[in-house]
């Protein structure tokens, strides 16, 4: 029987590209997408490259997101995400309004949280899982710099919550690691982006795939753990 992975924001981007590789390792996949026709489309061209894929209706900020993540899952990648300040003139913490942060955190941190609730409990009855929350560079307290400040909160958070995540889960062969996919030409990496989508998927699908014992409640990017 294949092990199913969750992927949220699949439909596009970082989600998808992780949904194709983890396809091709042999992992059913559930797309989830705040636009269904999108997911849809989505699984069809996974389902063309012979990969058992379905799509979800998700949207990671609703109050009912839990109820709608609740599927037996045993792998779950938190990739569904926003930069807040987009648009904005000036993205200095002087200019942006805490609305905008607020809006970071409600799809950056408490959809990964609202996602895990409904899923991880399931894996911890059934003795696997795998967890991985992609974050950003932009959330290390180590290297924080100005600038963006509802994006680099939102992730500094969404680090946090990896690292609760792993030490209640210890033991219970679920592991929770955050990811930094790193500049990667998405649509919300823009064309410029040193990365292309396969190299930012790639540790995000290693983290997916570790074997039992491996890591957790650590912050990866390029397969190496990087200071918090």
């Amino acid at each position: 029987m294949p092990r199913t992975a969750l992927v949220t924001g699949a439909n596009r981007g970082l989600g998808l590209e992780t949904a194709r590789r983890l396809g091709l390792e042999g992992y059913r996949v559930v797309l989830g997408a705040r636009d269904v026709a999108k997911g849809e489309a989505a699984a069809d061209a996974l389902r063309a490259q012979g990969i058992e894929a379905t799509a979800l209706e998700l949207d990671v900020t609703a109050p009912d997101a839990a109820a709608l993540a609740a599927v037996e899952a045993d792998v779950l990648v938190n990739n569904a995400g926003i930069i807040p300040e987009s648009g904005l003139a000036s993205r200095s913490v002087f200019d942006v309004a805490p609305e905008v942060v607020l809006r970071g955190f409600e799809n950056n941190t408490l959809g990964a949280y609202r996602v895990a609730q409904a899923v991880v409990p399931g894996m911890r009855e059934r003795g696997f899982g795998r967890v991985v929350n992609v974050s950003s560079g932009m959330g290390q307290l180590s290297d924080m710099n100005g600038g963006s400040p509802a994006y680099r909160l939102s992730k500094t958070a969404l680090n946090a919550l990896t690292r609760i995540l792993a030490d209640e889960l210890r033991g219970a062969n679920v592991l929770v690691n955050s990811v930094c996919p790193g500049w990667v030409r998405t649509d919300m990496g823009g064309p410029h982006a040193r990365l292309s989508i396969e190299d930012g998927a790639d540790t995000i699908v290693w983290a997916a795939t570790l074997p039992d014992g491996g890591p957790t409640g650590g912050f990866f990017r390029k397969r190496e753990a990087i200071p918090w």
